[in-house]
């Protein structure tokens, strides 16, 4: 099937899951954009062009190199780049999702075709007239979009995780995340020239407020001992993904939906990789990052169980 507004390939229509194979698929497709966005990004430095923010990569028509590409090596490599990475992730108007074209605030005045359903900080929230949700992040004093976590190491052994504004591709390791934790899927419709990403995800029934979201969440989220980590989120889990480790936070009640089907996922996190230049300050992290990779039951300390500690 079609995505209404692109007319792109999509697995998302209304409040079905969509097929194990075809969500192992959209895996994938994450992967090729971020592998895409990378190549674009180092043959941009190679052209002396700022990689850091990254939106104006991010936005960048096909045609955007198209008269020094002609001078061949990194100019022609730059528009195959760009290429490349656009076939993952079109550039599409907002006017196209039925939201005013002359406005200085489109999304706040509403789309002709989509149904304002919510939002918070990050991105608002619409519904269309089969149900599936499209997401508009928004990008945060023009550069940054969505949120990630700052580390500070800490004297005491403690591994400390702020949420901060993120880049264009925290976003995307963000929605990549997602999908491979088990949460809800999540398609990357497109972003329009002004740096609003458009997702899509299956529509979810929201849970009562207040409701203890710990035991609802994915097998493949390791809680985190408090020896070593503070957080400025709910419900701080390891994860790992893509042979990282992950810090995958903010998981409560407005983040987690039930499905159809009866099974409850995840629609948003806060999540940022566990880089080496942090972990590298905290021996007994490591250690435990090591052999929780392995067994995901293993105690902190080799010689403890979680609970004598």
């Amino acid at each position: 099937m079609q995505d209404y507004f692109s007319g792109r390939p999509s697995i998302i229509k209304g409040s079905q899951l969509p097929e194990t194979a075809a969500q192992e698929c959209l895996l994938h497709d994450h992967g090729r954009r971020l592998e895409a966005f990378d190549r674009l990004r180092e043959a941009a430095a190679e052209c002396g062009i700022g990689t850091d923010p990254d939106r104006d990569l991010l936005v960048l028509p096909e045609d955007a190199v198209s008269l020094l590409e002609g001078t061949g090596g990194a100019w022609a490599e730059l528009g195959d780049a760009i290429r490349a990475f656009r076939a993952t992730l079109p550039l599409l108007p907002l006017d196209l999702f039925g939201f005013p074209a002359e406005s200085e605030d489109s999304l706040a005045e509403g789309s002709s075709v989509l149904r304002h359903i919510g939002g918070g900080v990050e991105a608002w929230a619409f519904q269309d007239r089969e149900d599936s949700i499209y997401k508009f992040f928004r990008p945060i004093e023009g550069q940054w979009i969505g949120a990630t976590f700052r580390y500070e190491p800490d004297e005491d052994q403690v591994l400390r995780a702020e949420a901060c504004p993120g880049s264009y591709r925290d976003l995307l390791e963000k929605l990549d995340v997602i999908n491979a934790i088990g949460g809800m899927p999540t398609e990357v419709v497109g972003v329009t020239p002004e740096g609003v990403l458009v997702v899509k995800q299956v529509l979810g029934e929201r849970l009562p407020e207040g409701t203890d979201t710990c035991p609802l969440l994915p097998p493949s989220l390791i809680p985190w001992p408090s020896r070593f980590l503070r957080c400025d989120r709910d419900h701080p889990r390891l994860a790992f993904v893509r042979d990282r480790a992950w810090l995958v936070a903010d998981t409560h009640d407005r983040n987690v939906v039930r499905v159809a089907d009866g099974s409850v996922r995840i629609i948003d996190i806060v999540a940022a990789p566990v880089i080496g230049m942090v972990t590298g300050h905290h021996p007994l992290l490591l250690d435990w990052l090591a052999r929780v990779r392995i067994d995901p039951q293993a105690p902190l300390l080799v010689s403890a169980s979680d609970d004598e500690l």
